[in-house]
Parts: C-alpha cells; sequence; structure tokens
C-alpha cells in the first residue's frame, strides 16, 4: 500500500493511499487540505504540489499536465496516480 507524506506549513502529515489513487483523492480522503477549484478535472491548477521525494512512484505526465505547462517536480494532483511512496508539498493549501 503507497504512503503519502504530505508536507503542510513545514510539518509532515503520512497517510496510506491506495494504488491508482490520485494525490487529490488521498487528501480529501484524509481531510488534508488541497485547492481544487475545477472539481479535479486538471483545468485550474489550484491542485498542482511539488514532488519532494518519489516521483519515480508517479504515473507518468499526462496530456493535460503537459499542455497545463507543468513538468520537473511539479504535478498536479488531480492527475498524478499513485504507484508507490511520495513525498509531496501542495502549492496551495
Amino acid at each position: 500500500m503507497p504512503k503519502i507524506t504530505f508536507i503542510l506549513n513545514g510539518r509532515e502529515k503520512s497517510v496510506d493511499a491506495e494504488p491508482d489513487q490520485t494525490i487529490l483523492e488521498v487528501a480529501q480522503a484524509n481531510d488534508i487540505p488541497m485547492e481544487n477549484a475545477c472539481g479535479g478535472n486538471g483545468f485550474c491548477m489550484t491542485c498542482k504540489c511539488h514532488i519532494r521525494k518519489g516521483a519515480e512512484n508517479l504515473s507518468p505526465l499526462n496530456e493535460r499536465e503537459e499542455a497545463m505547462g507543468v513538468g520537473g517536480d511539479e504535478r498536479l494532483g488531480c492527475q498524478a496516480t499513485l504507484k508507490g511512496d511520495v513525498t509531496v508539498e501542495p502549492e496551495a493549501a
């Protein structure tokens, strides 16, 4: 079972997740604040997060993320699905 460690205001909170859940789905299921103005459809970039560890444990960038100009250590929380453990820092919470 993958684990996500969220960094919020300098504090870490680790939670378990199911494989293939998105970062946003895990945040919502665990009452972790993460903006999502478009409802998780990948149009607004409010769920953008920085991947601090474990980027290789996420799905590859998809077309929507590429179209929004996301790359490097940035991913959209509503689009990136889990394959293993990651540490993320939401851009806005």
